[in-house]
């Protein structure tokens, strides 16, 4: 008889220039997302740590590195501070739409316009359309584009699109795989934050336990913003456990520090590490 479901194969990137931290390199391991198993495999690799890239689940594996920790926010518990409500009443006319993981000229504008001016460097800057095609529509599990608009003028025309997130719907959470917004609307600060927090919320009224942001990354300033919002969880060597209260004072006072004193992003890097296209999963010599 064959077995339901195939072990899968997994590899490892050869090294490359950490896309975090200046001076180090990075190296991934890797498999392949594929067949009709493809989200219970993505449910559990997410769960020690995988992050998705189309059609591949990778992790951090760094020889000399462990600087790169799993977090995921506890969905029911989420306690915003004052800045963050401030920020979530602020924006919260906005409609907010599930949509197919189909790209459109609309999202690609808006994110060559966020990589322009947050990542002019990163490794999603050369990115045309075919490449971001690929990036929302490549998918083997169950996603969707979550867009926001602002309120349409007349009820009938959609609302400007100022942000969007693509986002992997799991077991047990939401995993945000990217997400980008206007970077220079004056009157819709903190839509990043707000983007958060709406997955949040949705996983919440979803009755689902976790929202994944992915990678914090001690040490590189672009990736303090995940300590903010409480309850957070990090996944270590025993397994997934709460940063307690005190030690998440010291983070979050440690990131507002590091945003103050900010640096550019290595080259090559984006956001979140992410590159244009599949070109780094090749196999180590």
């Amino acid at each position: 008889m064959t077995a339901p479901v195939r072990f899968p194969r997994f590899f490892v990137t050869s090294t490359a220039p950490c896309p975090y931290l200046p001076g180090r390199t990075e190296r991934k391991v890797f498999t392949e997302l594929r067949g009709p198993h493809a989200d219970a495999l993505n449910d559990a690799l997410s769960r020690i740590g995988f992050r998705r890239s189309q059609t591949v689940a990778y992790r951090p594996s760094c020889i000399d590195c462990s600087a790169c920790i799993s977090v995921r926010v506890v969905a029911n518990e989420f306690q915003p501070s004052p800045t963050q409500r401030k920020n979530f009443k602020r924006n919260s006319d906005l409609e907010v739409t599930l949509c197919r993981p189909w790209s459109t000229v609309e999202q690609f504008d808006l994110l060559q316009r966020y990589l322009g001016v947050r990542h002019p460097g990163g490794g999603m800057a050369s990115m045309d359309e075919v490449d971001f095609s690929d990036m929302v529509e490549h998918t083997p599990v169950t996603s969707y584009v979550v867009e926001y608009r602002e309120p349409s003028s007349d009820g009938i025309t959609p609302g400007r699109l100022v942000g969007a997130c693509l986002t992997d719907r799991q077991g047990d959470g939401l995993s945000m795989i990217y997400s980008f917004y206007d970077p220079d609307h004056s009157a819709r600060t903190g839509l990043g934050n707000f983007i958060i927090m709406d997955h949040i919320r949705r996983a919440r009224d979803m009755g689902l336990a976790y929202v994944y942001l992915g990678y914090w990354v001690e040490g590189s300033a672009r990736m303090q913003y995940k300590v903010r919002y409480r309850p957070l969880e990090r996944l270590t060597r025993s397994g997934w456990e709460r940063i307690g209260p005190e030690e998440h004072d010291t983070l979050i006072g440690a990131a507002v520090q590091a945003r103050s004193r900010e640096l550019p992003t290595p080259e090559g890097c984006s956001k979140d590490g992410v590159p244009g296209g599949q070109e780094q999963y090749r196999l180590a010599d």
